[in-house]
């Protein structure tokens, strides 16, 4: 799955542990999601979707593979 994490926490000028804090999670699960070695929960994309004001589909995208 892409997303557009990276792109949006830099806009934020946030670092990945608070991003990771905001969220509950720890900073490793934020760096597996940004790299795509871990897809969240969907309660956890809701909660990505909440935080940075947009829908899932924003940013969350399936991999056209």
């Amino acid at each position: 799955m892409k997303n557009r994490l990276k792109v949006l926490r830099a806009e934020r000028d946030w670092s990945q542990a608070t991003l990771a804090e905001q969220l509950d999670v720890s900073r490793q699960t934020i760096n597996a999601i940004e790299t795509g070695k871990y897809d969240p929960s969907l309660p956890l994309a809701f909660k990505f979707a909440s935080l940075f004001g947009c829908t899932i589909e924003e940013i969350f995208q399936p991999d056209e593979t």
